[in-house]
């Protein structure tokens, strides 16, 4: 088996689980169990945190598993989940990459970095994908890119919006080349959706970076993101490093962009049910459901 001395224990505050990181929803938890915040440095209870949508009285959004992000946004009982026999491989048999799968699968509850399917949104009916930042920080290998694209095809064939949220570091370097693939992949479903006169509405969430942001994160008909995501292609370092400028401070942030004309607008947690609702109402043309 080859040796890889250059990998280190990351120093990347993405892999080490970033500035919005928190614990995953635990099962009967205590009430007296508390998640500081990195902005205003409060200590708020775990259970007042999930009675918010997983936000900060500050407003400061921690990141969310996938499971309970479709549980706010879809309608009860509606998410039909699709492609769950799609698990990630090691094509490249990479050193260790296969126990980290294994172990990120008995974590997660996840078989991979992405849940797809169909539901309503306050009665509106989509196709929904959505990144889980638990999963080996939403990193796209080649089953992740597949479901996605999956998804898009499904939308053609029964006339759907897709609704994505995305968070992700990236392609997964484990996987190499094939896990770069996806990004043309993923981006050629999203034009033959977008050839059948169909709506792609995409929420990036903290942090969208790397392949993914280069790719269907950015090809949205409409573009929202949440308060303080991190969104960009590179790290800050590394650009500054090749064009020797120093960038702006918050240059990559959802309120840069939106600032820029790359975001349509910002929209935080507990009104994003309503507005990604409506957005599919106003696309579909059809008769106002209740929301």
């Amino acid at each position: 088996m080859p040796s890889f001395p250059f990998l280190r224990k990351p120093k990347n505050p993405l892999e080490q689980g970033g500035r919005t990181s928190i614990p995953a929803r635990p099962e009967g938890a205590d009430s007296e169990l508390s998640q500081q915040c990195p902005n205003c440095r409060r200590q708020t209870a775990l259970s007042q945190l999930w009675h918010s949508a997983n936000t900060c009285e500050c407003g400061y959004h921690f990141r969310l598993k996938a499971s309970d992000r479709i549980r706010l946004l879809a309608d009860p009982g509606s998410f039909v989940s699709y492609f769950d026999d799609l698990a990630g491989k090691d094509p490249l048999n990479f050193p260790g990459y296969r126990k980290k799968l294994e172990a990120t699968a008995n974590l997660s509850g996840l078989q991979e970095a992405v849940l797809c399917g169909r539901a309503l949104i306050a009665g509106e009916p989509c196709c929904l994908f959505v990144m889980d930042p638990y999963f080996m920080m939403g990193s796209m290998g080649t089953v992740v890119g597949e479901k996605i694209t999956r998804t898009f095809e499904l939308a053609v064939q029964h006339r759907l919006p897709v609704v994505g949220f995305t968070v992700s570091g990236g392609a997964r370097m484990q996987e190499g080349l094939p896990a770069l693939m996806q990004m043309a992949k993923t981006s050629a479903a999203v034009k033959r959706h977008a050839n059948a006169g169909l709506f792609y509405l995409v929420v990036l969430t903290d942090p969208t970076t790397g392949g993914v942001m280069a790719s269907f994160a950015m090809e949205g008909d409409v573009i929202l993101a949440e308060p303080g995501a991190t969104a960009g292609f590179a790290g800050a370092r590394v650009i500054e490093q090749t064009v020797r400028k120093k960038m702006p401070p918050g240059f990559q942030t959802a309120e840069f962009l939106l600032a820029h004309g790359f975001v349509d607008a910002i929209v935080p947690r507990q009104d994003q049910r309503a507005v990604v609702s409506r957005l599919l109402f106003i696309h579909r043309g059809g008769e106002t459901h209740e929301q």
